[in-house]
């Protein structure tokens, strides 16, 4: 098997019950890579788009961390457990379920816009420089404060009691499992998340992913380049314009360049960010329009 040399996105399926990292790691040693990261975790027991940034690709993954997302999920009313999640110990229980529809509708509009959300005690998120899942197992649960995270729709798919079958489009930073236990309090029964499988993460599809196994697959047969997403076509919505031979060698030398040297003058987009390709379509650097000025900064080069 070679070594993949390119750069780009690979969107992962993954699977139930391995850690984000061990899904990159699987990525990286799949393609011999030099390098290679995720732009947002999942649970262990979660499925779904993994973004994967490969080679110089990792240094686009901050134009990602930010996206919304797109979840289906599964809630379980009456059932609280310590992780928020099915992954965690049961800590309560109610069989007071016997809710209309209307109900559950009613309960779960009111967590549509933005609301404030307390991160779980079993999160990733750090204290002192340790996560706060491994305080949680050591008994000693921290607690951090409330976040604002915006919710966009929820639409329900199916309620067959206990059990609601949702799907969620949501700003990066929000916490599923919390929503569930939170719809739960509401309701005056408890929940959690039963099962989450993300859908979409920075307008990254799952009708784009691959399984590891997949990936394995294309790798052996050499035909990787076929789903790799090229670090142009990536940067979606990000105004581009083209630079000719001198000013790609200019921005390759890192050199001072202002809006006036592009041709044409082009928007900078609401994000303020513009990406430069060469005459042949490859990405040579992402850079963004200096508040005090018309000069332009880097914010990264491919000089290769």
């Amino acid at each position: 098997m070679l070594r993949c040399d390119q750069s780009g996105i690979i969107v992962i399926d993954k699977p139930a019950n391995i850690s984000s990292a061990r899904a990159v790691a699987a990525v990286k040693r799949i393609l011999r890579a030099d390098k290679a990261g995720h732009t947002g975790t999942l649970d262990p027991f979660a499925t779904g788009v993994l973004v994967c940034c490969v080679n110089s690709a990792t240094k686009l993954a901050r134009f990602f961390l930010n996206g919304n997302k797109k979840y289906k999920a599964v809630l379980h009313l009456g059932v609280q457990t310590d992780t928020q999640d099915s992954s965690g110990k049961i800590v309560a229980s109610s069989d007071r379920t016997g809710f209309s529809d209307q109900m559950i509708h009613s309960a779960i509009k009111k967590f549509e816009g933005t609301i404030e959300q307390l991160p779980p005690v079993y999160s990733a998120l750090k204290h002192k420089g340790i996560p706060l899942y491994r305080h949680a197992r050591r008994g000693n649960p921290i607690q951090k404060p409330p976040r604002r995270v915006h919710i966009s729709y929820i639409q329900i798919h199916e309620i067959s009691m206990p059990l609601v079958n949702f799907e969620v489009f949501c700003s990066a930073g929000t916490y599923i499992r919390t929503l569930c236990s939170d719809i739960g309090v509401s309701l005056g029964c408890g929940g959690h998340l039963k099962e989450l499988r993300r859908i979409e993460s920075s307008e990254f599809s799952i009708d784009e992913s691959l399984t590891v196994s997949e990936l394995e697959k294309l790798a052996c047969e050499g035909d990787i380049s076929k789903r790799m997403i090229n670090m142009v076509d990536a940067l979606r919505g990000m105004p581009a314009v083209v630079a000719d031979q001198k000013l790609t060698r200019i921005i390759k030398q890192g050199k001072l360049i202002w809006n006036k040297d592009l041709n044409p003058i082009t928007s900078f987009g609401s994000k303020g960010f513009i990406k430069v390709v060469d005459t042949d379509n490859q990405l040579i650097a992402v850079m963004r329009q200096a508040p005090e000025d018309d000069k332009l900064n880097y914010c990264c080069v491919f000089p290769n």
